[in-house]
This record gives C-alpha cells, sequence and structure tokens, in this order.
C-alpha cells in the first residue's frame, strides 16, 4: 500500500515538475522557466551532450509518468502536467547561443510553437493519446524552435 502511494506521489511531482504545473497562472510558461535553472546546470556541468541526453531522458520518464498520472486522474491532458515543456526547452537550448539573449529567444520560440501548435504538434496533440502524446507535441515545437534559432543563425541573426 506504500508502495502504491509513494508511486503516485512520483508520477505527481514528475508531471508537475516539482509542483510548478500548479501555477494558477500559465502552467505551461512557468513549466518552460523552471526548465532554463536545470538545463544552466547541466550545461555547466556536462554541455550540450549533457542537455541532449537530459531532454530524452526527461522525455522518457515524462512520458511514463504523465500516462500514469493521466491513469490516476482521469485527465487526458492535463493542464498541471508540464514535464513535457520541459523536454520541449531543452531542444532549442541545443541549438541556442549560449548567452542570456540566446536562451532568451529559445525560451519565447519554444513558448510560440507550443501555445501554437503548428503541424505536427496539433495532430499529435489531437491524435496521440497518453504520456506519450503530451511529450510529443513539445517535442515538436521544441523542434520547430530549434529549427528557427538554425536559420536566424544561419542569416547572421543571432
Amino acid at each position: 500500500m506504500a508502495i502504491d502511494s509513494l508511486k503516485k506521489r512520483t508520477y505527481l511531482i514528475l508531471t508537475t515538475w516539482f509542483g510548478v504545473g500548479f501555477s494558477p497562472w500559465a502552467p505551461g510558461t512557468f513549466g518552460s522557466l523552471a526548465s532554463l535553472p536545470f538545463a544552466f546546470l547541466i550545461m555547466e556541468m556536462s554541455g550540450l551532450y549533457g542537455i541532449a541526453i537530459a531532454a530524452a531522458v526527461i522525455f522518457v520518464i515524462g512520458a511514463y509518468a504523465v500516462d500514469n498520472y493521466v491513469l490516476q486522474t482521469g485527465k487526458e491532458d492535463p493542464g498541471e502536467a508540464v514535464i513535457d515543456e520541459v523536454a520541449g526547452q531543452f531542444l532549442p537550448l541545443l541549438v541556442a547561443p549560449y548567452s542570456i539573449e540566446g536562451w532568451i529567444i529559445a525560451f519565447i520560440l519554444f513558448r510560440v510553437f507550443d501555445i501554437w501548435k503548428p503541424w505536427p504538434c496539433n495532430w499529435i496533440d489531437k491524435k496521440i493519446s497518453g504520456g506519450l502524446g503530451v511529450m510529443l507535441d513539445d517535442v515538436a515545437a521544441g523542434t520547430y524552435a530549434g529549427l528557427v534559432i538554425i536559420a536566424l543563425s544561419q542569416f547572421g541573426v543571432l
């Protein structure tokens, strides 16, 4: 019985990224913001490879945790689930300049694509259920943000 309770709490903590997802205002934006200190520490300790590995690990853990959280709560895409923002936010940071300005641009672009949900983000959001769907649409948004950063860099804007 105690193990079930511990599992449920663990899914809750991970899914809400240590409670950040319970923000009454813009939980997705706060989830993205909350990812940045972790990304900074990972970058300082392990560089870009560390961020890439962390994004992959968070994706896998997030898909599992969110899937279990969805089963517990019966919510299809809970607003408090923000671990997907963390995994998605890490992706544009992989290609953004390692500077305050670069990370601000990565943050803004990720939020724009995560909120806008252009194809295939919107398709993933509607067609793939459970933890995998919750995580994948943010990975797609993060990929779009990263591609824009690469394009801006190619044109000398960044």
